[in-house]
């Protein structure tokens, strides 16, 4: 059975994004790009909103840029193999191979993708994973902290987010950022 991982990159005061909408403050370095590649190499499917999926698509065109790092077209090869679901109600079709739109998010859909997998969805994008989280779908959330106050913005965790949870890992990286990693409890 395959898991649904909510993972961000997220200021410590808990935002994906600031109050302008800007997340520069949140590139990675290459450490923490390397170790992200790590984490998703057992992806078989992205779950994303319309706006995620207008962020990561970029990664389909990386390869023919130039002067990209390793890490930058390991992440791309990831990406591009990987099936990608975009739930949007404007999105006329999608731009990128593998990929398919979906207009509603249906949580019994979600829920049998998970049964039939055996590697992990991964659900990018706050307002999709409220869905999910609200549905008890999400397994796991993987968030990667930057030593960075924003003061408002979009929350990686959803307004009435109420859930136990237990730490399964962590790491530090020279550059400030901290790994955690937890299951959600049932």
């Amino acid at each position: 059975m395959g898991r649904l991982i909510y993972t961000g990159i997220v200021s410590l005061d808990g935002y994906i994004n600031d109050t302008s909408g800007t997340f520069d403050w949140a590139a990675p370095d290459e450490e923490v790009h390397a170790f992200v590649n790590d984490l998703e190499r057992s992806a078989t499917t992205y779950l994303y909103g319309r706006r995620m999926y207008e962020v990561m698509k970029v990664w389909e065109a990386v390869p023919e840029m130039p002067d990209q790092s390793e890490v930058m077209l390991d992440y791309a090869d990831l990406w591009r193999k990987a099936d990608k679901i975009v739930f949007s109600r404007s999105l006329e079709s999608a731009t990128t191979p593998r990929t398919r739109v979906e207009r509603e998010f249906d949580p019994d859909a979600v829920a049998r993708l998970k049964e039939e997998g055996e590697r992990h969805i991964s659900i990018g994008g706050p307002t999709l994973a409220a869905a999910a989280v609200a549905a008890g779908l999400v397994d796991e959330y993987q968030l990667f902290l930057c030593p960075v106050l924003v003061g408002g913005g979009t929350p990686f965790f959803p307004d009435g987010s109420d859930a136990g949870l237990e730490l399964l890992d962590e790491r530090r990286f020279a550059s400030g950022i901290v790994y955690l990693r937890y299951a959600a409890r049932p």
